[in-house]
């Protein structure tokens, strides 16, 4: 992992390649840390009247799983209104525990307003350059590992080097995770960031069949 001087971009290369070495700021787009600018930007969007007539149940029966890293935003990357999807966001993108239960609980909530047939599809969205790459670097993952307690070995397995393959396991997670209802379906996706492009890996599938399961 190397870093530059504060007067030029900051590159993160994790060691696999340079093909995962991503941007991490450029100091002279970087404003002071405050949540008043988008404080203002509400304002604005309240006085348009744009939160009028969102549901709780996402329009396009979507529930999108995807990296917090601002280039992977999903209202732009996949031209999202408000109301069109649920999302869940951490870093990588990963499926984690939490993200289990959180589609469980959606799934849940729908079976009693959706009586039969599919209740939403979950897109798994990882991407290049992703910045959960750092978590190959033994010195930035021992550390790590150590400010918040956490196994060093499992962190590992979280890296994001080749999103196409760490999507493709975190689909099998999720249609295999038990407690997901039979009726959500779930597809991975690899967003390019250096082209804006989404492409669908795997598409949509219903998870496993499970005992008890409906």
């Amino acid at each position: 992992m190397r870093e530059q001087s504060a007067a030029t971009p900051m590159i993160l290369s994790p060691p696999a390649s340079r093909a995962t070495e991503f941007e991490l700021i450029r100091p002279d787009r970087l404003e002071g840390a405050s949540v008043e600018t988008a404080l203002a930007r509400n304002h604005a969007f309240a006085g348009a009247g744009g939160h009028e007539g969102a549901t709780v149940f996402p329009t396009l029966r979507l529930l999108v799983v995807t990296c917090l890293d601002p280039r992977v935003d999903p209202a732009h990357v996949l031209g999202l209104n408000l109301g069109d999807a649920m999302v869940v966001r951490n870093g990588g993108g990963r499926v984690t525990p939490e993200v289990i239960e959180n589609v469980a609980f959606v799934a849940q909530l729908a079976e009693n307003v959706v009586p039969d047939g599919p209740l939403f599809e979950v897109a798994v969205i990882h991407h290049t350059q992703c910045g959960a790459g750092a978590l190959a670097d033994d010195d930035f993952r021992h550390d790590y590992a150590r400010l918040i307690g956490a196994d060093e070995s499992a962190l590992r397995d979280h890296a994001v080097l080749d999103p196409a393959a760490t999507v493709a396991t975190d689909v099998d997670r999720l249609r295999s995770a038990a407690a997901i209802s039979r009726r959500v379906t779930v597809s991975g996706h690899v967003y390019d960031v250096a082209t804006g492009l989404v492409e669908t890996v795997i598409p949509a599938g219903a998870s496993a069949a499970r005992n008890g399961s409906v």
